[in-house]
């Protein structure tokens, strides 16, 4: 891992904050709380130290102290680097001290390592804990930093390192810098690892960390050079080990260890080059074996399949087919498992070359993969046509014996088959058949005539092979002959009888076809003509529920459409009582065996005939309801135009009285006063607009008693007009008090009517979209308007945020024109104040902090007199007198709960 990588990763040592890694932050919080710890790190410190200065011939006894003069810190970095620092300073005063341990410090910084709140004179002045931090940076940077196991470094490189070397140890495992070394057979893994011989691993116990620790410990010293850093005794007491004094202890056995380490390297490596190559020669010449072996055997086998002279017996001829066999399913398999190999062999081979930079293969003189291909394909010429000639050979010696036995045996089976066939040909079975009867002895005729047609294919083999025997001059020829003439004769006179047994079973199909057609018919138009006349009964019979004239008119037009189409029902009616008359004549012309029912339907002629009756019967009667049901829907249109006539006035007339209303309070004609005037006409003429909607009222009650539900003569529901009625007035109530309150925020207040009048006219002029209410930016246009300074600088904007906390203290974003008024009249009006209120009763006491009952009867009218008497407390100052009243709390009081 290269330097530049470490340098982003510097460790800051600052009394136990550390940086290392970030995702580390939490290993080295605070090391130094823990005394146990704290003792730790100074036992493995002071012996890691010991374990550099002891080859420049010193050592330290005392951490904190002899390092305080510098001197055997630069000596401990020179020896640890290699390296040369600046000359020390002799002298022995508390400068020279600082002075040499700042070349020491310099000396860390020089190698990429920030040194946070490390200051010499903490270390002159012997401060164990900086101390310690100081050392601990010395041994991350010299001792750990280097280790990089697979990209990763330090800490995280070193823990690597120590779960490969361990990982075989089952009762082994490293997670961290601490607690998993407490029971000591980590170390003794790490030791036993690389030098077995020096412990004996297998005798070592979980339970018993002391004994493990110390076996560690003493074995390092001893055999390895590794001072003991570490108490066994401490590390089994406290709960979790310091990690700093662990991972100072065990680099030591990462350095002990890597020398060693690189040596094995080297070997292993020459090791590897010379059994790469004496495995490349091993493979080159099995190559060569094994090529020599295949090509020596294709080279004997191919004369062996050229040989086509033939045998004279059937048993020798057939001992060669097994030989061949035999060399086809298993002389030649594993010739061609060898052939494979030996490619891949090949190609295996040349890629391990070409893998470890060695020069590739080339096989000796006719050794060639293409050398083998091409024998082998020689071979399989060879091989090509063997069988064949060979099993032709057999076939012809064969033949002769075969085709007499073929002729006697397919005679024989072709014999026993016609046996009986003419007999059954001549049956009348089918005089007494029913259709579903004719129809199966069709199927079955039709499939002993394909059996025929399959033995066609016999009979014509039988005549092949006689004519084959007797062109090989056969020597039974004659009497082979005579029985082919007889076999051939039969089989005409058994086409003959098939053709006429046919004739008949298709005629009386065609007989009893055309009655069951008519049957069919009859039933597929009594069916439906049926199902007409049950619908027309039920339809005329309908109960019907209808709300409109159209509706009603509606069911008058299809019933009259219905009547119409009667003629053409009886017509249909007589047709299918005219098949029913046609049945009986062709059962009587023919004298057919006849079932005596239509086996399609149960529908006959009777019941139609009764079932059209009760139809006919039915009309007039749904006539009559049609017609009442017409006058009934007449009065109920009559009751809509009613309502609709009055809902139609009533609506748009609240609409008007609404919009008007909202004129009124918006555009001020003369004074409030004056609106009020015109605003409790309004409200007048509205209560006596009532008895209207009564009546509409009760003319809603007759429709929902007719059970009328929808009106298309108005867009007006009750339920509408209602609600409208309402909201009319309780805008006229509400817009009535607005305008009270005005006049009494303009009296209390003091404003003219002309600023009322200039207030309104201002918001009315910015309240576009007469909601009202005005916006935050529409309110703000309106203020500049009136004159305020509220422009867009810091100070505009803390003025306009105050205005809008007063006007909207619910942080709505609008605001009234109530609201807007309260505020203005705020700002303009001469307000009277707590203060104000005080000074007026101070003119009438005469100057005096308090008032006498009597003064207050005097200067005010009788009931305002009363009124502050009974609320003001006594007062207690020290110019009291018995009597007297405290007219100031009393002032304040009044305005306790007001928000000015």
């Amino acid at each position: 891992m290269d330097h530049h990588h470490h340098q982003q990763h510097h460790h800051l040592y600052d009394g136990g904050e550390n940086d290392y890694r970030q995702q580390e932050d939490d290993w080295d919080r605070d090391l130094l709380l823990d005394p146990a710890w704290e003792k730790q790190q100074r036992k493995t410190f002071t012996a890691w130290c010991n374990s550099h200065l002891r080859k420049a011939g010193t050592q330290i006894e005392n951490i904190e102290e002899d390092f305080r003069d510098g001197l055997k810190l630069m000596l401990l970095l020179e020896v640890i680097s290699g390296e040369r620092l600046a000359k020390p300073e002799r002298g022995k005063m508390r400068v020279h001290k600082i002075s040499n341990v700042n070349k020491a410090l310099n000396f860390i910084a020089s190698k990429g390592v920030k040194l946070v709140s490390i200051g010499a004179e903490e270390i002159v002045d012997g401060n164990a804990k900086m101390t310690l931090g100081m050392i601990w940076t010395i041994i991350l940077r010299f001792a750990i930093q280097d280790i990089s196991v697979e990209e990763t470094s330090a800490k995280e490189g070193l823990l690597l390192w120590c779960q490969r070397k361990t990982a075989p140890y089952k009762n082994v495992n490293i997670q961290n810098f601490h607690i998993s070394w407490k029971d000591g057979l980590g170390f003794c893994a790490l030791i036993h690892r690389h030098r077995p011989e020096l412990i004996d691993y297998g005798k070592l116990r979980k339970d018993d960390p002391m004994t493990n620790l110390n076996t560690a410990f003493d074995v390092a010293e001893k055999y390895l050079d590794i001072p003991k850093m570490l108490d066994a005794e401490d590390i089994v007491g406290t709960a979790r080990p310091d990690e700093k004094a662990i991972m100072t202890y065990v680099s030591s056995f990462y350095h002990a260890f890597s020398g060693a380490q690189k040596a094995e390297t080297a070997a292993n490596r020459i090791c590897k080059v010379l059994a790469v190559n004496q495995e490349n020669e091993q493979l080159m010449e099995d190559y060569e074996k094994l090529a020599s072996d295949l090509l020596e055997w294709i080279r004997r086998t191919i004369p062996w399949l050229e040989n086509r002279v033939p045998e004279n017996t059937m048993q020798a001829m057939q001992q060669k087919l097994e030989d061949f066999r035999d060399y086809r399913r298993l002389h030649k398999p594993p010739k061609v498992q060898e052939k494979c190999q030996l490619e891949i062999n090949f190609n295996t081979l040349q890629t391990k070359l070409r893998l470890s930079n060695r020069p590739a293969f080339m096989p000796s003189e006719g050794k060639m993969v293409s050398d083998i291909s091409n024998a082998w394909g020689s071979l399989e010429g060879a091989e090509k046509g063997y069988e064949e000639w060979l099993l032709n050979e057999i076939r012809r010696l064969e033949r002769l014996d075969h085709l007499a036995e073929k002729f006697r045996q397919k005679a024989a089976i072709h014999e026993a088959w016609t046996d009986g066939k003419e007999e059954m040909l001549q049956q009348k079975d089918y005089e007494t058949a029913s259709l579903s009867d004719i129809k199966a002895l069709l199927k079955k005729h039709e499939a002993f005539e394909s059996d025929l047609a399959a033995h066609q294919d016999r009979v014509e083999q039988i005549a092949a092979i006689a004519q084959e025997l007797n062109e090989l001059e056969y020597y039974d020829s004659p009497s082979v002959n005579a029985r082919c003439q007889q076999i051939c004769d039969q089989w005409d006179s058994l086409g003959v009888l098939t053709q006429k047994r046919s004739e008949a079973l298709q005629r009386t199909e065609k007989l009893l076809e055309t009655i069951d057609q008519l049957y069919l018919e009859f039933a597929k138009r009594a069916a439906p003509f049926n199902n007409w006349m049950e619908g027309a009964m039920e339809d005329l019979q309908d109960t019907f529920i209808v709300h409109t004239i159209e509706e009603i008119q509606g069911l008058s037009t299809a019933h009259e459409q219905f009547k119409a189409t009667l003629p053409e029902a009886d017509k249909e009616r007589q047709a299918i009582l005219g098949i029913h008359n046609e049945i009986a004549k062709i059962v009587q012309t023919y004298h057919v065996n006849m079932a005596g029912t239509n086996p399609y339907t149960t529908i006959n002629p009777q019941e139609i005939n009764a079932k059209w009756d009760k139809v006919r019967q039915l009309v007039p009667q749904r006539d009559q309801a049609l017609i009442e049901e017409h006058a009934r829907q007449q009065n109920n249109e009559r009751l809509r135009r009613q309502f609709a006539n009055q809902a139609n006035v009533i609506g748009p007339w609240i609409q008007t009285k609404m919009e008007e209303i909202g004129r009124i309070s918006i555009e001020m004609h003369g004074t409030l006063e004056d609106q009020l005037t015109h605003l409790r006409q309004y409200e007048k003429s509205i209560v006596n607009y009532k008895p209207k909607i009564d009546q509409l009222e009760g003319d809603h009650q007759l429709i929902q008693e007719a059970l009328i539900f929808d009106n298309k003569h108005t867009n007006y529901t009750m339920e509408h007009i209602r609600v409208g009625w309402e909201q009319l007035l309780t805008t006229i109530a509400r817009t009535i008090n607005e305008i009270e309150n005005q006049v009494l925020t303009r009296d209390a207040k003091g404003i003219s009517q002309e600023q009322m009048n200039e207030f309104r006219a201002s918001f009315n002029h910015f309240d576009r979209d007469h909601s009202g209410t005005l916006g935050a930016e529409e309110f703000k246009a309106c203020l500049i308007s009136l004159g305020f300074d509220i422009g867009n600088d810091a100070q505009g904007e803390a003025e306009f945020a105050r205005i809008m906390s007063i006007v909207d203290p619910n942080r709505l974003g609008v605001i009234t024109f109530q609201a807007f008024i309260d505020f203005m009249s705020r700002e303009t009006a001469d307000t009277d104040t707590a203060d104000q209120v005080m000074a007026s009763f101070k003119v009438l006491a005469g100057d005096k902090n308090y008032i006498l009952a009597d003064e207050l009867r005097r200067e005010l009218p009788p009931d305002q007199a009363e009124y502050c008497i009974a609320r003001m407390t006594p007062y207690t100052g020290p110019d009291a007198i018995p009597g007297a009243l405290d007219y100031m709390s009393f002032s304040t009081a009044l305005y306790g709960e007001s928000d000015l």
